[in-house]
């Protein structure tokens, strides 16, 4: 699986071998550029304002401008959506520092911005959110502005690679004893009591905006959450562990290193947020997780 026939770039909605990029451009040269993803179901877009706003929080940090109203960004976002057909999937957004004919670390005083997206067909809620993931520890190396969502994602590619080697879908950062998040994706811990812990924000993480989402359904639910860093040694007592991304939703991951992370499957915790999430993007359980149904109706027998 992989992009859809048509992208927009700069303008123009064209076919994705016929999108092209100059070598000069500042994202290409020095990874200075930002992006999204956004989740689509149903065709429609999913959590989308907190996605822009994210954008413009990263671009200003990053000294990029944002040539693009909100509802620019939408419409372009819908266009793109329609004319890929796509029900199901996510949308990527890229804005760059541009391309000025050379390679200048400085740059001008004034950057013109390039802004590129793509779609990707896949399916959201399916095996691996049912039966969960295995997963490996992986040292995180990043840069310190991890709160911006930029491009600047080699640590995470290398980590995704150690772990696919070792047969694993998806890696846990860690440093100085403490869990940061995954890979890709925001964790959460269940400890012993049901007590649900998940990273507080600072230039640790990524503030995700499923994450944000999730702690929004849990609060109207009446289930509390503890915002801290947890240690690497409190994973082994873990009894559920999951994942929160917008290409993953709630992703359980059930071993790690080859230790089942409490009894090895997903537990009631995560179906219990996946539930509450599925349900509030508009998903029908009995038709798209019948497995989630089954199980919460066995664990209140």
């Amino acid at each position: 699986m992989g992009p859809a026939e048509w992208v927009y770039l700069n303008g123009t909605v064209c076919r994705a071998s016929e999108a092209m990029v100059s070598p000069f451009d500042r994202g290409f040269l020095f990874a200075h550029a930002a992006y999204e993803v956004t989740a689509v179901f149903d065709g429609k877009l999913i959590d989308f304002s907190g996605h822009v706003a994210r954008l413009q929080r990263t671009l200003d940090g990053i000294d990029v401008p944002n040539a693009w109203s909100a509802s620019e960004l939408e419409a372009i976002h819908q266009a793109l959506i329609e004319k890929n057909r796509l029900e199901e999937g996510f949308v990527y957004l890229q804005v760059t520092a541009g391309d000025y004919g050379s390679r200048d670390f400085a740059g001008p005083d004034m950057l013109q911005p390039s802004l590129f997206l793509f779609c990707e067909h896949r399916q959201l809620i399916g095996e691996k959110a049912r039966d969960g993931v295995r997963s490996t520890l992986v040292e995180d190396q990043r840069w310190k502005r991890r709160d911006y969502k930029t491009t600047q994602l080699l640590s995470q590619a290398l980590a995704y690679r150690q772990a696919a080697r070792l047969d694993r879908f998806s890696a846990i950062l860690h440093e100085d004893g403490h869990v940061t998040e995954a890979a890709s994706a925001n964790l959460w811990v269940v400890l012993p009591g049901e007590r649900l812990v998940t990273r507080n924000l600072g230039h640790q993480i990524l503030p995700g905006i499923t994450r944000q989402a999730v702690l929004d359904q849990l609060r109207v639910d009446g289930l509390s959450v503890e915002q801290r860093a947890v240690t690497v040694a409190e994973l082994s007592s873990a009894a559920e562990i999951f994942t929160t991304s917008a290409t993953g939703l709630v992703l359980p991951i059930i071993d790690i290193d080859g230790s089942p992370v409490g009894s090895g499957r997903p537990g009631p915790v995560t179906r219990r947020v996946q539930s509450l999430y599925y349900k509030a993007i508009g998903a029908d359980l009995a038709a798209r997780a019948p497995w989630l149904r089954s199980e919460v109706r066995a664990d209140r027998a």
